[in-house]
C-alpha cells in the first residue's frame, strides 16, 4: 500500500551536516513554512503557534546568541565542542523558531474554565505538531533540518532582537539547509513492544 502522506513523513530525517544551498527560493521557503503552520492543528481551533523565521545573517545571529549564552554556563574546557555544535546549526541557510502564544492560551483559559488545565499541555502539543509539519514540508523538497531546545537560554536576547511580543513562548528551534551529509539507517524498536491492537 502506498500512502503519500506517509512517503512524506518517512523522508524527514534529522539533518545536522547542514549547507546554505536551498532548491526554492527565500520566498518559496518562507511561503512552505507558513503554510505548514498554518494547517498544522491546534485544539478549539486557538492557532498558538507563531514562527519567527531567519535567513542567513539573522540566523547566524540567532545562534551568536545561542554560543553567548552558552558559554556563561558551559566550563571553558569543554565549550570548543559546545561551540562547533552550534557552528553546525549556523552552517544552515536559515532557522525556524517556534514560539507558542501564552495569550491564547491564558485567554482559552479563562474562557472555558473547566478545561484551564490542559490548554497548556494542548498548547504544547499543537507547537509539536506545527514543528513536524514543517520538519516533514521542508524534507520533501530536499531541504535539510533538525529540532534543537535551547530554549529558555536565548529567550531574552532573542526576543529582544527580533521585537518579538511578551506572550510569545520560544519552544523549540529549527536549523535548516541544504543537506550535505547521507541519512544514515535508522532503526526502529519492535512492533509488539509498542502497539496493542484489538478488533
Amino acid at each position: 500500500m502506498t500512502n503519500a502522506f506517509l512517503d512524506a513523513l518517512k523522508t524527514r530525517r534529522t539533518q545536522y551536516s547542514l549547507g546554505k544551498t536551498l532548491p526554492l527560493s527565500q520566498d518559496e521557503v518562507t511561503a512552505l513554512i507558513q503554510d505548514a503552520v498554518k494547517h498544522a492543528p491546534s485544539s478549539f481551533n486557538s492557532q498558538s503557534s507563531r514562527a519567527v523565521i531567519l535567513f542567513g545573517a539573522q540566523s547566524d545571529k540567532f545562534w551568536e546568541i545561542v554560543k553567548a549564552e552558552l558559554a556563561k554556563i558551559v566550563p571553558a574546557e569543554a565549550f570548543d565542542g559546545t561551540a562547533q555544535k552550534i557552528n553546525s546549526f549556523a552552517a544552515g541557510a536559515g532557522t525556524v523558531l517556534f514560539y507558542e502564544d501564552q495569550d491564547v492560551v491564558k485567554g482559552l483559559q479563562e474562557q472555558f474554565a473547566l478545561y484551564a488545565d490542559n490548554f497548556p499541555v494542548w498548547s504544547e502539543q499543537s507547537g509539536g505538531m506545527a514543528q513536524l509539519a514543517v520538519w516533514t514540508a521542508l524534507a520533501t523538497v530536499g531541504i535539510g533540518a533538525s529540532l534543537q531546545h535551547y530554549n529558555p537560554l536565548p529567550d531574552a536576547a532573542a526576543a529582544a532582537e527580533w521585537n518579538l511580543p511578551a506572550s510569545w513562548k520560544l519552544r523549540a528551534m529549527m536549523p535548516f539547509g541544504s543537506n550535505e551529509a547521507p541519512f544514515g539507517e535508522k532503526g526502529f524498536m519492535d512492533d509488539a513492544e509498542r502497539f496493542r491492537v484489538f478488533a
